[in-house]
């Protein structure tokens, strides 16, 4: 079932570094995922709202500090809110307190760990098709 929910799941990826945005695009891209990646926060938010993702993935630190969590804050608004995770090298616990008060759903630690990351995704997603269903 989880791989059936990867087959047709869109998700915004968001990382300013471009070979992560490129490789971690081919990964979850294989793991069935469709992708559409973007490496700066205007561009995110314009995706926002052009489209609906099941998920947004983004870095803490989006071209510049805390512009992760603006979009995680965005993405939450939504009527059809997207599951949300939110990557981050050395993350404070007090950045990691703002990303859980706006109920970002996820936090993934950088080096990420590409099976927990895809995994996750996954779980996720399945959930939120489901409460929608629901």
């Amino acid at each position: 079932m989880l791989t059936s929910v990867a087959t047709r799941s869109y998700i915004l990826l968001a990382e300013s570094d471009p070979n992560v945005l490129y490789t971690l695009t081919g990964i979850l891209e294989e793991a069935g995922f469709k992708v559409w990646g973007v490496s700066r926060f205007e561009e995110a938010r314009k995706s926002l709202r052009q489209r609906e993702f099941d998920a947004v993935m983004t870095e803490l630190g989006l071209e510049m500090e805390d512009q992760g969590l603006e979009l995680a804050r965005q993405a939450k608004k939504l009527p059809s809110s997207p599951v949300v995770m939110i990557c981050a090298a050395n993350p404070t616990v007090e950045k990691l307190r703002s990303a859980m008060a706006l109920g970002v759903d996820y936090a993934a630690f950088k080096p990420l760990d590409v099976e927990e990351v895809t995994s996750a995704l996954k779980r996720l997603i399945a959930r939120r098709t489901d409460m929608a269903q629901a």
